[in-house]
């Protein structure tokens, strides 16, 4: 692992174990899983299988990754530019995950991905009218204090989608602006 290989199934099934499950609970503990990569840091692990998912474009591995992230706590500001990149490539189906830990950065360095997501329909996402993924990027803009912000949510006020207006609508007067 992390020498451009993807993970193995047994990876996969151990990374899987860090994820809660109702009445279930979790299979594994994350020092099992760190021993296991041959890591002490959560973040650092999570860090490193996310950007070789990402040379690999392996949404698999996209989501292995952002398990350890979250499973670690992880936040640093180190995970900020994957992120972006990840929100808007097409190659991966986390989407959602990605904008939503986007948004708990509330970087007006996401604004440009997180306006971008927020107008874009990953082609996996078609049948989804409620548009999700839009609506969570609306979200996280509206959480990211400053004028880029603000300026992208005007602008989707004018949106032709009517979910998209009433969210950007939302967020613009949640900020009082």
């Amino acid at each position: 692992m992390g020498d451009g290989q993807a993970m193995t199934p047994e990876e996969r099934n151990l990374v899987m174990g860090l994820v809660f499950v109702p009445a279930e609970g979790r299979t594994r503990r994350l020092d099992e899983v760190l021993a296991h990569f041959g890591e002490s840091d959560g973040g650092a692990l999570a860090l490193r299988l996310l950007r070789d998912a990402m040379e690999r474009r392996d949404t698999d591995d996209v989501q292995m990754a952002l398990i350890v992230k979250a499973s670690a706590g992880a936040s640093g500001g180190e995970f900020l530019e994957p992120l972006i990149e990840l929100s808007c490539a097409d190659w991966h189906t986390r989407h959602k995950d990605v904008v939503s830990m986007l948004g708990k950065f509330r970087s007006p360095k996401a604004v440009p991905a997180l306006g971008e997501v927020a107008r874009w329909v990953p082609e996996y996402l078609d049948w989804d009218e409620n548009r999700a993924l839009a609506v969570k990027a609306i979200w996280a803009l509206g959480a990211i204090p400053g004028p880029e912000a603000w300026e992208v949510l005007e602008g989707l006020r004018d949106d032709e989608n009517e979910i998209i207006r009433e969210n950007a609508v939302n967020q613009l007067s949640r900020r009082g602006e």
